[in-house]
């Protein structure tokens, strides 16, 4: 399944003319660790399936739905037989904030069953085998029908989070949309100033909280981190300046709110799975491997 690996980084091999890639795929192969920028969603339609993402391990059966977000080291198992849907879509045609927002609540990934998350699990299935077959049969505008299902998943699986968030925030129920509406603001002050020198404190002044609310609150709606949160999106940023290649790697450190080099190597490598001059040399060379092509 993976075509083109340099290191750790895979370079998807979308569909011609399209920016989708999907495997129905039936391999009796497992995946060494690997990162690619598109999400990767999995759903065993036979048998089951296991992935780690990082350090968490996911197990599926089948029909549960393995959201993996982009830039997520990952690796897969498979099991003897079956088979399993693994739809890649580049995220270049969705520049959207709330989408961003959405990556850092879910990340590294997010397991969908009938049992976490009952009042979606049922649609997201039929968009993914719908998208299956949107991939496969290849009719006119199957590229937009299908962005459409995965819009649809998407927005279906930030409500779930937004509704799960709501009902562990103890407060009345006005104070909840207010406590939500506080912690989307302070996202998204974050996702504007992330690479300034940016605090837990200025945070939870944005949203109108002690930092010790604000923390509270800020895990309950997102279900990771302020300092989790901010890292992956500097890393994220960070990659965007080390492919581009106009910048040192201490300028890339700071322009993405390190303040030091040691500080930006030991979180990269945290996030990313290797150090950043390893991820420019293996992005170096998977720019060459495709010219060769």
């Amino acid at each position: 399944m993976i075509e083109n690996l340099s290191g750790l980084h895979e370079t998807v091999n979308y569909r011609k003319d399209t920016q989708v890639r999907l495997y129905n795929n039936n391999e009796y192969e497992d995946y060494p660790p690997h990162w690619h920028t598109p999400f990767e969603i999995i759903m065993p339609t036979d048998g089951d399936y296991r992935a780690i993402c990082i350090d968490d391990e996911y197990h599926l059966n089948r029909n549960d739905i393995l959201v993996i977000c982009p830039g997520t080291m990952h690796e897969l198992f498979a099991p003897p037989v079956g088979t399993r849907i693994i739809f890649q879509p580049s995220i270049a045609p969705l520049a959207m904030q709330e989408l961003d927002t959405l990556t850092a609540m879910i990340s590294p990934a997010l397991l969908i069953t009938d049992e976490t998350h009952p009042a979606i699990h049922e649609r997201v299935r039929d968009l993914m085998l719908k998208i299956r077959d949107d991939y496969m049969e290849g009719t006119p505008y199957f590229e937009s029908s299908i962005y459409s299902s995965f819009l649809e998943m998407l927005v279906l699986i930030g409500r779930d989070i937004s509704e799960n968030a709501q009902k562990n925030i103890e407060a009345t129920e006005n104070k909840q949309k207010e406590y939500l509406d506080k912690i989307k603001a302070a996202c998204s002050y974050i996702n504007a100033h992330f690479s300034e020198d940016l605090t837990l404190e200025d945070a939870a002044a944005v949203a109108g909280f002690s930092k010790y609310h604000f923390t509270r609150l800020f895990r309950q709606v997102t279900n990771t981190s302020f300092y989790k949160y901010l890292s992956q999106k500097r890393i994220a940023y960070a990659k965007e300046l080390l492919i581009s290649e106009r910048y040192t790697i201490m300028e890339v450190a700071y322009l993405s709110g390190f303040s030091s080099h040691a500080s930006f190597t030991r979180m990269f490598r945290q996030i990313a799975g290797s150090t950043p001059n390893e991820f420019r040399k293996m992005y170096r060379a998977t720019d060459r491997n495709e010219g060769r092509q």
